[in-house]
């Protein structure tokens, strides 16, 4: 039995519910849905299903939405799952070859799951990228806009937050080292981008057993812009005020207080990001 967890909130969703029934029906696959309509449903759904043993699941919506399963699975290391990607960044699904809408379905029909890390982060998960800075920034805008669909919310508040965003003091430790930075942003990356395609570490695998640090310290003012368009073109690890390694566990904390912290681009106030590698635990049709 395939349990199907769905944002009821996306565009068009009732169309592909259809479309995915029908297909699953056709090849003689039992499935079942559950529909997310609050954020931390998808949550609850997915901790009482594996909680009952319930270890098939298919999540239907975008990054947020697989996070939310991820985070409440009771033991992510008995989970096969599947990944329709229907929202509007799908950043996971495009670095692990899942197709998009209706022709994910064939890949969990034909395919076999295969072993894939994520980063367990206290009472979160991420498959993704999870982290602080300006990007947390963005997003926290974004949330508050009230007109306009979610690429030109991203875009204004990209605008709004880019020259007034000052950076965040942090102190970052990894590797038996710790550093302070006046960070635009600090990441640790399961995936490489973020952002709706933003490739913000190209150097990170999904199955390599490790993640990448990512600190990218804030460029003067005039340095702003071209450190952007490096970050858009997937060269900001090449730029000196970038700092990266490759790690298995990381923490990051503010000599402020608490800190906004983003995990698959949903966003929580946590005293710090801790953050450890499981590797190949999780099992993951993709291509």
């Amino acid at each position: 039995m395939l349990n199907v967890i769905v944002n009821p909130n996306i565009r068009k969703m009732e169309k592909l519910v259809a479309e995915v029934d029908s297909r699953f029906k056709e090849r003689g696959v039992a499935c079942r849905f559950f529909y997310s309509a609050r954020r931390g449903d998808a949550r609850k759904y997915a901790q009482s299903l594996t909680a009952a043993g319930q270890t098939e699941l298919v999540v239907m919506g975008g990054d947020g939405t697989v996070n939310d399963v991820l985070s409440g699975m009771a033991d992510p290391s008995v989970v096969r799952l599947g990944i329709i990607p229907a929202g509007t960044g799908n950043d996971f699904a495009a670095v692990a070859g899942i197709p998009l809408g209706i022709k994910a379905v064939d890949l969990i029909l034909d395919g076999e799951p295969q072993p894939t890390d994520y980063i367990e982060c206290g009472t979160h998960r991420s498959l993704n990228i999870a982290g602080t800075g300006m990007d947390v920034e963005i997003l926290r805008r974004c949330e508050n806009m009230t007109r306009g669909g979610r690429k030109g919310k991203y875009f204004r508040s990209l605008l709004a937050t880019v020259f007034k965003y000052k950076g965040s003091r942090l102190s970052v430790t990894a590797g038996g080292e710790t550093r302070e930075y006046n960070a635009m942003i600090a990441a640790v990356c399961n995936g490489k981008r973020l952002g709706g395609g933003i490739p913000l570490c190209p150097a990170a695998q999904i199955d390599d057993g490790l993640m990448e640090l990512v600190v990218v310290e804030r460029p003067p003012r005039g340095k702003l812009l071209p450190a952007l368009f490096r970050l858009m073109r997937g060269k900001i690890l090449e730029e000196p005020i970038t700092h990266h390694m490759s790690c298995r566990a990381a923490s990051v904390v503010s000599p402020e207080g608490k800190i906004f912290v983003q995990y698959d681009g949903e966003i929580f106030e946590e005293e710090a990001l801790n953050a450890y590698l499981v590797s190949g635990r999780l099992h993951v049709w993709r291509g």
